[in-house]
């Protein structure tokens, strides 16, 4: 499915430079991630558990895990954790976490297909593989993506997507319809990471938001794939997954990203009063 004449390991590569460089800045606005963390705080949704099921005493990957603390919130409840990501900063900050929290989460730094391959050869099994928020648009090639997972995921185990709905992706900051839909692993290159984190506020800091770093600027470009959920689904379907559902939410977590969107209960984000509501958020699960 991987429709382009690029090097896409040298993308990724690129990739893990622009998050090096934005994952501080990210990190700065979180108030003692690591005492919330150790008092019983979670920082994942409601969502991502019931997909999930109960995961006590269950070995879980968690894949494009970025700096740890859901993963870290995983292993509170109960999983065998392992954390997965591109970005040395990332994983460096996730391993501090998980000493300042003492939860017992393991983490390995490393570009996910290389991870996927090497975990299959070595022939380690999980019994439930997670990807969460922001994460499908890093992938440059859906069915070598689908296809490590299921070379990854233990009989009887479960695999769980829930990321931001392509569909919002064709609207502008105000709301107005301006792009076609995303699809087709479209590639694009934008300046930089930016400071989602600092633009979202209390929405993604549920320790505690700070001000932190301001007027972060990203000199490292990064280069995205754009996917339609039809898409996603098939190459799950294709690795051989049953899939189990497919949820549309029409609300956001955590994340900011058009204007005048309401708060709603648990750092739900809605649409503003009179403007037609469209799925923001989307989830895949998925057996052996």
């Amino acid at each position: 499915m991987d429709r382009h004449p690029i090097d896409s390991q040298a993308l990724r590569e690129q990739n893990r430079r622009s998050w090096n460089m934005v994952v501080p800045a990210h990190y700065s606005h979180h108030r003692d991630l690591a005492a919330f963390l150790r008092a019983g705080g979670l920082t994942i949704f409601p969502e991502e558990q019931e997909l999930l099921g109960d995961i006590t005493g269950q070995s879980l990957v968690h894949l494009m895990c970025n700096t740890g603390q859901d993963t870290l919130s995983l292993a509170r409840l109960g999983a065998k954790v392992i954390g997965i990501d591109i970005s040395d900063e990332a994983i460096a900050i996730a391993c501090s976490l998980a000493h300042d929290s003492a939860l017992p989460a393991q983490f390995e730094r490393a570009d996910v297909f290389d991870w996927l391959a090497q975990a299959a050869a070595e022939g380690r099994r999980f019994n439930r593989v997670f990807f969460s928020y922001g994460t499908l648009c890093w992938i440059s090639d859906l069915s070598q993506w689908a296809q490590g997972i299921a070379a990854i995921l233990a009989p009887g185990g479960r695999f769980v997507v829930i990321d931001f709905h392509p569909t919002s992706n064709m609207f502008d900051a105000a709301w107005q319809l301006v792009r076609t839909y995303p699809a087709g692993g479209n590639l694009l290159t934008l300046a930089g990471i930016d400071d989602y984190v600092g633009a979202s506020g209390a929405g993604l800091t549920p320790s505690g938001f700070t001000e932190g770093v301001r007027e972060f600027h990203n000199p490292e470009p990064c280069h995205l794939f754009q996917w339609g959920v039809g898409e996603v689904v098939t190459a799950l379907a294709q690795a051989g997954l049953r899939i189990e559902t497919l949820r549309e939410y029409l609300f956001v977590n955590g994340e900011r990203p058009f204007t005048n969107m309401r708060e709603g209960l648990g750092r739900r984000l809605i649409a503003p009063e009179g403007t037609p509501q469209i799925p923001l958020m989307y989830a895949v699960t998925a057996t052996h």
